[in-house]
């Protein structure tokens, strides 16, 4: 299997995750063109797509769902409530409803030879997941907007090879900040995104020896910097009680903009 993030951050997300023979993309909050450069790099084309899996309907996560439904016919994945509010979105354009398929949280569904595992997330959205994908015995997850974790969470995520996870703010940062009051509130609630602290807090509840990567994302534009995101976690892991240190992974954090490199596990 590969993961690789072809955006990720508060202005789009778009993350490839695929085997040898099927290939997804999670999120669709960048133009039609980004997602198809993004695929070349990777040495695919948006034809090569099997589906869609989309995690709510937040326009970050949306922007090219209406060009890619009319230029490919991509098959889409989302809960009731994500379809609901991206049917609702007038600046998308025609979006044919014929190529959803519902999903529901903790029902796990098949795309080929990959085993796709919504997991409910806790977000200012209709019913916003994050997913566990598996092929033979290798997993990866992509575990963005949320503002807290749970039990579900760590359960969900547990074991996997490779992890993608919020780290969406620095506090400090967004506390100063420009953005208007209300905003900063929403952002830090239950409901918001995770602190770099919050990801670091949640990735040491999910760290194991066979975990391969970790990639942090999500990243704001406004609210944090890379590096600021990369020692806070690196920070988390020396202070909690377990065995690991933060040199026994790879960490990374990846581009709001770039590519990133795949990671193969």
């Amino acid at each position: 299997m590969r993961i690789c993030s072809i955006a990720s951050g508060s202005s789009g997300n778009c993350i490839y995750v695929g085997s040898d023979n099927t290939h997804v993309i999670i999120d669709a909050g960048i133009s039609g063109r980004r997602i198809e450069e993004g695929l070349a790099k990777l040495g695919l084309s948006v034809s090569d797509l099997s589906a869609l899996l989309i995690t709510h309907e937040h326009s970050d996560h949306i922007a090219s769902v209406g060009v890619l439904s009319r230029r490919y016919d991509l098959p889409m994945y989302a809960t009731r409530g994500t379809i609901e509010g991206i049917m609702g979105q007038k600046y998308l354009g025609a979006v044919n409803s014929e190529l959803f398929t519902e999903i529901r949280a903790d029902d796990p569904f098949a795309i080929d030879d990959l085993l796709i595992k919504p997991v409910e997330v806790s977000h200012d959205a209709n019913e916003p997941v994050a997913y566990r994908i598996e092929n033979k015995n290798r997993s990866v997850g992509v575990c963005t907007d949320l503002g807290t974790y749970s039990d579900k969470i760590i359960k969900g995520f547990s074991g996997v090879d490779a992890l993608f996870i919020e780290a969406n703010h620095d506090v400090n940062m967004l506390q100063v900040g420009r953005y208007p009051y209300m905003l900063k509130q929403r952002i830090l609630s239950d409901k918001g995104h995770l602190s770099n602290e919050k990801c670091g807090q949640l990735l040491c509840q999910l760290l194991h020896d066979d975990l391969k990567s970790v990639v942090l994302g999500h990243l704001s534009a406004e609210n944090n910097l890379a590096e600021l995101a990369y020692e806070a976690v690196r920070v988390e892991i020396l202070m909690d009680d377990s065995e690991y240190a933060p040199s026994d992974f790879d960490i990374r954090v990846a581009s709001r903009s770039e590519v990133s490199q795949p990671i193969a596990v």
